[in-house]
């Protein structure tokens, strides 16, 4: 299943490709603890902020981004990397449990889409979003449609022209038509809301303006 493919089911993907571009861009993320690691640095955060602060992270740590690793920082350390109170527990709650073999990450990428995601949320300061996100971005699941992204409600909001910011249930009625390819659609919607952030940065640019 191609782009083309879902955009003549929907119109609105038609328009993320023209809006976007015919190129999709890639939201991978490496599997295992680096991937889900990087998720709980990236709650909340911009994208453009938290690839800086993962950079920074790999930098103190010469690359090798590990449970040992993180457990053996500080929470000084933790914090420069930009790691807040909450997070610093949540960091090393997974280095702990994937180093004491509680996290298997080879069992759970085993699983179906649900039962992977519950052993995920069992993990504290992992939400449905992360699990998802993970399933989606790093294990190329086929079928998942993250409803608690607010790049997908603004930007599903967007397309279809609502005047307020979808509920739960109408971001989970209109994707019906999509499956079993709403990984699919989840990454055009992103593609079209990333771009559109880009087009607003480089006009504020173009008038002189700090970008947003």
């Amino acid at each position: 299943m191609n782009a083309d493919h879902l955009a003549a089911l929907d119109p609105i993907f038609a328009e993320c490709l023209r809006v976007g571009g015919p190129v999709i861009r890639d939201f991978t993320r490496p599997t295992g603890f680096v991937g889900l690691l990087r998720m709980v640095m990236e709650q909340q955060l911009s994208t453009k902020v938290a690839l800086a602060l993962w950079a920074k992270l790999q930098h103190r740590l010469g690359g090798a981004v590990t449970p040992d690793a993180i457990l053996a920082l500080d929470d000084e350390s933790l914090r420069a990397c930009g790691f807040s109170r909450q997070k610093i527990g949540y960091a090393r709650g997974l280095a702990e449990a994937v180093a004491s073999g509680r996290l298997d990450f080879d069992i759970i990428h085993d699983l179906p889409d649900e039962e992977a995601i519950a052993q995920l949320v069992a993990l504290k300061g992992i939400g449905r979003w992360s699990a998802e996100v993970y399933l989606m971005t790093t294990l190329d699941r086929p079928d998942i449609w993250p409803i608690g992204d607010l790049a997908i409600q603004l930007g599903v909001q967007r397309l279809k022209g609502w005047a307020d910011k979808p509920t739960a249930k109408q971001l989970i009625e209109v994707a019906e038509p999509w499956r079993p390819y709403r990984s699919l659609a989840a990454r055009l919607v992103w593609h079209h809301y990333v771009a559109l952030q880009e087009q607003a940065r480089a006009a504020r640019v173009g008038k002189g303006l700090p970008p947003p």
